[in-house]
């Protein structure tokens, strides 16, 4: 008798540690490199999400989350090691990151081999959740399609030509891949395309190239620009004066440092992922409102992006009431939350969140260091035709 109560206390007391086990959650991201104003957005806007979700506690369903950071420093293999040591080693419940789309494509059979959820947050390769794609990837980042989509509704018309400047590797090559399709959809095309190493800094050849790829053409003339990163291509290929072959530089939305040189470029349209200005909802004014308490600055392009992350993150386990990975892709297959730009849905099929994104021009504002991207149309999940690519 006294060994079946022992023993019924120890059961009792494992099934009671396991009620109250702690919620482990890797951000693998980097740190730092070329890309570490990015990581920090992501990052803040992470545990601003965790934070908004929770209500302030950091708890779901009375278990605590305990948050692991790893820095991939950019590289490829570190991101794939640092999520093996996560899933193995940290036995994480699910993990979230990384920045570029290079070191995503090394992480994403990591999260196949040990059957554990990866939201990746915010890399942009379509191929993440396209031909690289397995079940346990869900993303909440925007897809370069949905880039590509938006940008071509915002910048294609009748007789506009449009030639093309882009990184050479996963996010420039996706990018352009997707904008052209896009372009084709509504009745447009490529009249050239070029690709940089993403360390360039002179862009000269390039230009050259575009110029005289497009100097002869009728009609309007836009050169669409994809770049993360330094470099400032959109500022040194505007001194070149492209303007005198009748070639009027175009781009999609960035980060606000970056928009300091979209001055130089007022009544320029595109489309972008978030501006904090533009979305008007409960989740944006907090984190509006919340950013600038804290940080003494509005939150910027990846900061809703990693606040977004950390909902779904929070919605997920809370609609699944466990994080068991298969209950986890079954609440989450479908699932519909909120976030600074509004609803998110994760698409069945892929996985890939479908999302608002939105048509700006460019207006310079007296007393403000960036140029501002005012709306001109907010594209809604249901105006833009992402395809799905993992087929």
């Amino acid at each position: 008798m006294k060994k079946l109560l022992l023993g019924s206390m120890v059961s009792a007391l494992a099934l009671t540690s396991a009620a109250f086990a702690d919620i482990k959650i890797a951000h693998i991201y980097g740190k730092t490199g070329p890309f570490e104003a990015y990581a920090k957005q992501s990052h803040d806007g992470l545990m601003l999400g965790l934070e908004y979700a929770t209500g302030g506690t950091m708890e779901i369903n009375g278990e605590k989350i305990i948050m692991i950071e790893k820095d991939t420093q950019l590289k490829p293999d570190n991101g794939k090691a640092l999520l093996e040591e996560a899933y193995g080693d940290d036995e994480v419940d699910l993990a979230v990151g990384p920045v570029s789309s290079g070191v995503a494509l090394a992480m994403l059979p990591v999260a196949e081999e040990y059957e554990k959820i990866l939201i990746v947050e915010p890399a942009v390769a379509d191929s993440i959740t396209g031909a690289n794609w397995n079940r346990y990837i869900f993303r909440t980042g925007r897809n370069s399609s949905q880039d590509a989509v938006a940008n071509a509704i915002a910048l294609a018309g009748e007789n506009t030509h449009i030639a093309t400047l882009a990184q050479d590797y996963a996010f420039g090559r996706d990018g352009i891949s997707a904008f052209k399709e896009a372009l084709e959809s509504v009745g447009a095309g490529i009249a050239h395309e070029e690709y940089a190493p993403t360390d360039t800094t002179d862009f000269t050849a390039a230009a050259e190239r575009i110029f005289n790829a497009m100097k002869d053409l009728d009609g309007e003339k836009k050169l669409f620009i994809i770049w993360a990163g330094g470099g400032n291509p959109m500022g040194k290929i505007q001194a070149m004066d492209p303007s005198r072959f009748g070639i009027e530089i175009a781009t999609g939305g960035n980060i606000l440092a970056a928009m300091k040189a979209y001055k130089d470029f007022p009544g320029m349209e595109g489309a972008t992922y978030y501006y904090y200005e533009i979305p008007q909802n409960p989740v944006n004014d907090w984190l509006v409102k919340t950013h600038q308490e804290r940080y003494n600055s509005p939150p910027d392009f990846f900061t809703a992006g990693g606040m977004a992350a950390g909902i779904a993150a929070v919605e997920a386990i809370k609609k699944a009431g466990s994080t068991d990975t298969e209950e986890l892709i079954t609440a989450m297959e479908g699932m519909e939350w909120e976030t600074p730009k509004g609803t998110m849905k994760f698409r069945a099929e892929d996985h890939q969140a479908m999302q608002s994104m939105y048509h700006f021009k460019i207006k310079v504002v007296d007393g403000v260091e960036w140029a501002v991207p005012e709306l001109v149309r907010e594209l809604t999940i249901d105006d833009l035709p992402i395809p799905v690519r993992n087929k």
